[in-house]
Parts: C-alpha cells; sequence; structure tokens
C-alpha cells in the first residue's frame, strides 16, 4: 500500500516518503507533510544552495541557514 501525503509544497495529495529522511531535523514532519516528489526537488536544490551561500558545515551557523532555507523551500512555516 502506498501512502499519500496533502503536500504542503505542491498542494497535491500525492506518495509519501516510505520513512523519514535520514540526518534531516524535523524528519518526522517532513515524512507526514511533503511528497516524496518535491522531497526529490529540495534534494537537488539543496546542493544548489551550499554551493551558492558556500556553506561550511564546520560552522554551526551554516546547518541553521540550510534549515532555513530547505524549509522555505518546502513551505513548512
Amino acid at each position: 500500500m502506498i501512502l499519500t501525503v496533502n503536500c504542503r509544497r505542491c498542494a497535491e495529495k500525492t506518495p509519501a516518503l516510505e520513512t523519514p529522511p535520514l540526518g534531516v531535523a524535523n524528519a518526522q514532519e517532513i515524512q507526514e507533510k511533503v511528497c516524496a516528489a518535491c522531497w526529490e526537488e529540495w534534494r537537488l536544490m539543496e546542493v544548489r544552495v551550499i554551493n551558492e551561500l558556500k556553506l561550511n558545515f564546520m560552522d554551526p551557523e551554516s546547518e541553521k541557514k540550510l534549515s532555513e532555507h530547505m524549509r522555505d523551500f518546502l513551505k513548512l512555516d
């Protein structure tokens, strides 16, 4: 059985992520509110954001910035 979710980003009822994404803050929230397709779009955008902002994950502020961009992109706020 494929689970569906009313996605916050695309506003469609589409297949959900099968499991919460690993290594992501609020992984359960993402699984419950974001469809698999939009999550994959974010994964591609994430690389662009990291490169564009030249994020350095030795700096704790970088993780915070990336999380803010993710929440904005996925319309979680």
